[in-house]
């Protein structure tokens, strides 16, 4: 499950411009989303709005591609339409985070025990590694010789 991401149907606010040139349409301009998602430490819900550049050049149906490049990669006019939203799905998903944080200095929850570290400042578990409990045992002050 992703932490973040545009909800499908959401609106999407675009300012585009499309030009006829010679290879075919080159659609530029911004597109705006509504990101929303949860921070990637505490879980907290995100939203934020968010702006992104676009500019694809779509091919007219006769364009001869030379030998160098891929002829499945270009986008094209079909039938005098083209087709946005992979585009805008490509620039959108190339600007979020891998790991979306609320806050830059947000603590997260604890390993341990999933307490929101933000609500208990200075939480913290006694934790002893298993490998070392039987030295852990020596150092006790009752301890009988």
């Amino acid at each position: 499950m992703a932490l973040i991401g545009v909800q499908e149907g959401s609106d999407v606010e675009l300012d585009l411009r499309l030009e006829a040139v010679h290879e075919g349409i080159l659609v530029s301009g911004t597109a705006l989303v509504e990101v929303t998602g949860e921070c990637g430490r505490c879980l907290d819900p995100l939203a934020y709005d968010q702006e992104v550049d676009v500019q694809e050049l779509f091919f007219y149906e006769d364009a001869v591609f030379s030998d160098e490049e891929d002829e499945e990669e270009q986008r094209r006019v079909e039938h005098d339409l083209i087709d946005l939203e992979p585009v805008l799905r490509d620039a959108v998903v190339t600007i979020l985070p891998f790991q979306p944080v609320c806050r830059e200095d947000c603590q997260g929850l604890c390993s341990e025990c999933g307490v929101r570290l933000e609500d208990e400042p200075g939480h913290h578990h006694e934790i002893v590694d298993p490998r070392w409990a039987a030295l852990a045992d020596l150092a006790k002050p009752d301890r009988q010789n």
